[in-house]
């Protein structure tokens, strides 16, 4: 561009990056709001993790030496911090619109949606940081690439014996023994002994709650003559409109009973062809993300039509995913896409924490520095095409979370 895109006003690196820090994260993003963050000196992130917590100081003789304290349960863990980034490009076009003087309709057009991409691209940023958290806590392992395209997978080691899943009698759907008030005050009391931490959090989605909210046991106790105001259900003019999770969290004890209800889109391109009625096997270019038992959108692009099929397998050597039946309508590879949409709660997890022991936090998000500036958090910089005239805009960030109490979470697997 014969002046650079340097001189336009929206597009300077301190107005891009005032911009792009103003979006907050978002407040349904619940786990990155709830742990505090701070700055790794290298991208390799060393940290130790604890189980137990309850010891006490021992009498000695005055005059004798104190005994040494070894704190109880300690594991070192080492990590390479995991980086994120996205782009986005604008035409010339576009750009002549950002600064056309004398046209204000065309001006703000593009300004809001310079705006409104840049907050969806801060979005999508923090959703991955989330996801991380997210996978941490309820699963205790997350993957991702590293240089080179080499996957690392950091496991934070939380209990065996606190990652439960009910066998079917127990189920908390349809289980002929079910229990869910006996089930949850177990992981309670679990992690108290474990810890001496006090379950302040408990999440589920709205499936597991529905599960909660049917059963009579629950319902038995939350009515008016044995429990609060009875006030389980919300209502509107007698008809139910949703579930009163504070009478619950009263009623169990646990301070922050939260729906959680967020969900991430995957999406990766084809790099094969996909014939209609035949293929199962899907190649694409970016296979990460996508898990057995999600729903694999595929995308005619062109045609602006879409169908469903389930993952039955995701092969990440071979880059493909596998479903369980072939596609009723072929798409081309380069062309289209599929798409998987998946809630950071799966429909049959619940899980308790206590988010604080000893009065420490259990977690953390540690920052790592990247760039040649070794910058922490996240970052937006440009970066300006000569022919085609174009400039791109990305959005970066490094780092982990970090797990210090291992035995303040417990999972249940309930359906």
């Amino acid at each position: 561009m014969p002046r650079g895109a340097s001189e336009i006003p929206d597009l300077r690196l301190e107005r891009l990056n005032k911009l792009i820090t103003t979006f907050m994260t978002p407040p349904n993003l619940l786990l990155s709001n709830l742990f505090g963050s701070s700055e790794s000196d290298s991208s390799t992130i060393k940290w130790e993790s604890m189980q137990g917590n309850r010891g006490m100081t021992p009498f000695v003789p005055p005059g004798a030496p104190a005994p040494r304290y070894s704190p109880p349960g300690v594991a070192k863990h080492s990590a390479e911090a995991a980086y994120w980034k996205e782009k986005i490009y604008y035409d010339e076009e576009f750009l002549n619109n950002l600064r056309k003087e004398g046209t204000e309709s065309q001006y703000l057009s593009a300004k809001s949606r310079l705006a409104r991409d840049l907050l969806s691209l801060r979005g999508r940023c923090d959703r991955r940081k989330e996801w991380m958290i997210v996978k941490m806590i309820t699963s205790g392992s997350i993957s991702y690439l590293s240089q080179g395209g080499v996957k690392i997978s950091v496991d934070y080691e939380l209990p065996s014996d606190q990652n439960v899943t009910l066998t079917t009698d127990y189920k908390w759907e349809s289980g002929t023994k079910r229990d869910i008030l006996r089930d949850i005050m177990d992981a309670k009391i679990k992690i108290s002994k474990s810890c001496n931490g006090k379950v302040d959090y408990a999440l589920c989605n709205s499936t597991v709650l529905k599960f909660m909210a049917l059963d009579p046991s629950i319902q038995t106790l939350l009515q008016k003559m044995a429990f609060g105001d009875g006030n389980l259900f919300k209502k509107v003019g007698g008809k139910i409109i949703g579930v009163n999770t504070k009478a619950l969290g009263n009623l169990l004890d646990i301070d922050n009973f939260i729906v959680y209800d967020e969900q991430y889109v995957v999406t990766a391109w084809l790099t094969a062809n996909v014939t209609a009625d035949s293929t199962t096997d899907i190649y694409v270019d970016d296979i990460t993300d996508f898990e057995e038992g999600g729903t694999l959108r595929f995308h005619d692009v062109s045609a602006g039509t879409y169908e469903d099929e389930t993952i039955s397998s995701v092969n990440v050597e071979g880059g493909y995913i596998t479903v369980s039946a072939a596609p009723s309508t072929s798409y081309k590879a380069g062309e289209d896409k599929v798409t998987m949409t998946k809630p950071f709660l799966s429909d049959d997890k619940f899980t308790l924490f206590a988010s604080k022991v000893d009065g420490q936090p259990i977690a953390e998000y540690k920052k790592a520095p990247f760039g040649l500036d070794r910058h922490y958090g996240i970052k937006t910089d440009t970066h300006e095409e000569w022919d085609p005239e174009g400039v791109w805009i990305r959005v970066q960030n490094k780092g982990l979370p970090v797990l210090y109490q291992r035995d303040a979470i417990y999972n249940l697997t309930v359906n």
